[in-house]
């Protein structure tokens, strides 16, 4: 047995312990991100802590979560489905409604590749008038271990400076509308901004920033769903004025179109532009995914953060986080970086 996969071993001894802990005094937990990245983290969190809230960005413009948003002017439900899911247990009952929420139909009417969940959703949102109290319904329903916020109350458009868009243009930098097209582009992206640019943060999301011991942020695709929650004014002054210690999880690989050719050090330099006042406690990235540890040391430190090397990758090789080792990188972070707050 490789030196490896032995510790991959005993990490995943150790994760076994954690529930016990959630039993006991725990941490409060926020996590911000969407789609697929928040969801690693979610899947992660909910094994270390039962005090855990999700806020997920709202800009999605692409399939069921767009063509709802299209028609029915509300808010694009999909992220918000996919971190419920998330949030299942990992009993029959969980794993149940985690696949009827994800559920796609397939046919040859309007109802092709609509997901459950997103209909399910926007329907409590038309019969209750209120988007928190029917997301926590929804999670009452599904038996989630937390609870899931949107960032803000109102529909967002991403826009982005891109370099090189159109390929008879490399040089050129245009302005590219949407979160399906910006995550796709063929051009590096410059920068992005929401419209509109000073959108209202739901207040239940500014509370839990500012009542939280830990605020996670990322992995996830870099311009469309982590930077996003940095340009609500009111979320980011939340997350520069709350007491919680800050860590930020880097994705295990550039994403194709968004960030393709960035480096670790990269994505913090991205981060950093958009917020420069926001300071961060710890960076979490794969041991496996960074060939400039010193760089990478360096890109943290300019955002006051120290960075943590773990095992968090699955191990058959597909570029995915690992719930039970993400878990247990989250679980030593939160122990060896300060305890704050009445869990300690």
């Amino acid at each position: 047995m490789t030196s490896r996969n032995l510790r991959l071993r005993r990490l995943r001894r150790a994760t076994s312990a954690l529930s016990a802990r959630k039993r006991g005094a725990q941490p409060k937990v926020v996590a911000l991100g969407g789609g697929m990245g928040l969801s690693a983290s979610l899947a992660a969190l909910r094994r270390i802590t039962g005090d855990l809230t999700a806020v997920v960005t709202v800009a999605d413009d692409g399939g069921s979560s767009g063509r709802l948003r299209e028609e029915l002017g509300v808010l694009p439900p999909g992220d918000l489905r996919k971190a419920l899911a998330a949030l299942c247990g990992d009993d029959d009952w969980g794993q149940t409604w985690a696949q009827v929420i994800q559920h796609r139909f397939q046919s040859k009417g309007d109802l092709h590749e609509h997901a459950v969940g997103n209909l399910l959703i926007v329907a409590l949102w038309e019969q209750l008038g209120d988007h928190v109290q029917a997301l926590d319904l929804v999670g009452k329903l599904l038996g989630a271990h937390g609870r899931v916020l949107p960032m803000s109350a109102v529909p967002l458009e991403l826009q982005a400076l891109v370099r090189g868009h159109d390929p008879a243009r490399p040089d050129a930098v245009d302005t590219v509308r949407g979160q399906a097209t910006v995550a796709l582009t063929p051009g590096e992206v410059q920068s992005v901004h929401l419209v509109p640019n000073d959108p209202p943060a739901v207040p239940e999301a500014v509370e839990a920033v500012l009542d939280a011991d830990w605020v996670v942020l990322g992995p996830g695709s870099w311009f469309s769903s982590v930077i996003p929650h940095l340009l609500v004014p009111e979320l980011l002054d939340a997350l520069v004025t709350t007491k919680a210690r800050k860590v930020l999880s880097l994705n295990l690989a550039p994403q194709p179109g968004e960030t393709d050719g960035f480096s670790p050090q990269r994505h913090l330099e991205v981060l950093g532009r958009h917020a420069p006042k926001l300071a961060l406690d710890v960076v979490l990235a794969d041991e496996a995914a960074v060939p400039d540890r010193e760089s990478l040391a360096d890109a943290a430190k300019r955002l006051g953060a120290a960075v943590e090397l773990a095992p968090v990758a699955s191990p058959d090789g597909v570029p995915i986080h690992d719930p039970e080792l993400l878990a247990a990188a989250y679980d030593r972070i939160f122990r060896m970086h300060g305890r704050i707050g009445p869990w300690r």
